[in-house]
């Protein structure tokens, strides 16, 4: 059966055609009923218009906002702003009622913080059914670049034994009965748990991305990751979601070039497939949606170091919150000027110093200097700052195993990833995009729990 995209799209005067979905809006002209019903398939609605005299009132008394219908009737051209095409209803059959005195969707203005609170209801409304539509598009979208180059998409685990970030910030996954030991007064013996050892929900599936690449050369990882992190923002989730690519075979030049690639092929598909959408939070959300996509797909990013920014920051007379310094990371505000002020386009700021990454980053051959550096990249846009994060492999067995150690911890715990290091090692690469931070970019929106359909944050695990 057609949606209302379609036949508000291909609809042609004089055709019976059944449209079915929610009621917007109601508004009772002089013996008319004019309805707006929405299926989620598009922003627009498609204009219902009802004989009064055709139909029971007592029918008509039912259809309220929320309410959800079938309609069959005549498609007819449209005398009114905006709407190319109408239905002339014939038959309505109402299938769900919803009360004025308690739907909680009526026709006016809701904030973003109310509707957070009815997450149930809120893709309903015309700025979540847009995000939702945009953040379908780059699921799509994602898939579609990764198979086309012969990707490999693999399913890394959930529950994991290994902190990939060094962190710490994991929640843990256990099968014993927490209350009743406490109670008891007895220390939780990890030996007696489901898995034998302390496991944890992941917070990344790079390592195991890692394994599955040295066997099928580039794959790519599309799963829920989680943040035990305590920081109840409007940047920070408990549960996302990343998309982290793994290439054998690939040093840091080819991991920013194939980052690159994707942030436009992205962009371009969902201004392609989505422009009502796009069109809309340009207009209603923020007036930078369309110029930042542009930037995305036309400009080529620029190429700094690590060494490079710094210096750009400490000559540009700025005063910033957080201090510039070689040897510190760069907070948002920073990356920010880079990417919005100095540069305005998207940026790629490579070879960070070793001490602020993760240990699995390539040291580079300055190693032994005062300034030892690491093969990493961070890709900055404007209006956000860092978007993508990624970097070369150490695929040294000597080197990967003293970074482990430097850390304090145990190598033996990484005994199969250091086995990618004893058998077959290999140059290889790869990165990790946030997929809300992505989305909360490209539709403009101040609040990334207003990207993901059920957000989950401190003290939040409704729905």
């Amino acid at each position: 059966m057609p949606r209302i995209i379609d036949l508000l799209r291909d609809g042609v005067p004089n055709d019976r055609a059944i449209a079915q979905g929610w009621v917007r809006t109601k508004r009772e002209g002089k013996g008319v009923t004019f309805l707006e019903l929405n299926d989620g398939s598009c922003l627009s609605s498609l204009q219902v218009v009802a004989d009064n005299q055709n139909f029971d009132e007592v029918l008509l008394k039912q259809i309220t906002t929320g309410a959800s219908l079938r309609v069959k009737g005549l498609l007819v051209a449209s005398l009114g702003k905006g709407q190319r095409i109408e239905i002339q209803a014939q038959d309505i059959e109402v299938f769900g009622t919803a009360d004025p005195e308690t739907y909680p969707l009526q026709k006016k203005r809701h904030s973003f913080e109310f509707l957070r609170e009815v997450a149930h209801l809120r893709s309903r409304t015309n700025t979540f059914g847009a995000v939702f539509r945009v953040r379908n598009a780059c699921s799509f979208a994602i898939h579609k670049f990764f198979q086309e180059r012969g990707f490999i998409w693999v399913h890394t685990p959930i529950i994991t034994n290994s902190d990939c970030e060094g962190a710490g910030e994991m929640f843990a996954v256990t099968g014993l009965d927490l209350p009743k030991l406490a109670t008891a007064g007895k220390a939780i013996d990890y030996s007696q748990d489901f898995f034998g050892k302390p496991t944890f929900l992941t917070v990344s599936g790079q390592l195991e991305a890692e394994v599955m690449a040295t066997a099928f050369t580039n794959v790519y990882t599309f799963a829920p990751t989680f943040r035990a992190e305590n920081s109840n923002t409007s940047r920070h989730l408990a549960e996302f979601w990343m998309i982290e690519p793994e290439m054998a075979f690939c040093d840091l030049e080819g991991n920013a070039d194939l980052a690159e690639e994707f942030l436009k092929y992205i962009f371009s598909y969902v201004l392609e497939h989505c422009p009502e959408d796009m069109a809309f939070f340009q207009e209603r959300i923020s007036d930078r949606v369309m110029p930042n996509a542009q930037k995305i797909i036309n400009e080529e990013f620029q190429r700094i170091t690590y060494t490079e920014a710094v210096e750009i920051l400490q000559k540009s007379k700025q005063s910033f919150e957080f201090p510039v310094q070689w040897g510190l990371d760069l907070q948002s505000e920073h990356e920010r000027y880079l990417a919005e002020v100095h540069f305005q386009k998207p940026v790629i700021v490579m070879d960070y110093p070793a001490g602020i990454k993760a240990f699995y980053m390539r040291l580079d051959d300055d190693a032994q200097s005062d300034r030892p550096t690491v093969r990493a990249m961070d890709i900055l846009v404007p209006g956000i700052g860092e978007i993508i994060g990624g970097s070369q492999r150490e695929e040294r067995l000597e080197v990967l195993e003293a970074r482990i150690k430097a850390i304090g911890q145990n190598p033996e715990d990484y005994w199969w990833y250091l086995d990618l290091r004893r058998y077959g090692t290999v140059p290889h690469s790869g990165f990790g995009l946030g997929f809300e931070r992505l989305v909360q970019f490209m539709t403009g929106m101040g609040n990334i729990r207003d990207v993901i359909p059920f957000p989950r944050s401190p003290l939040n695990a409704d729905f």
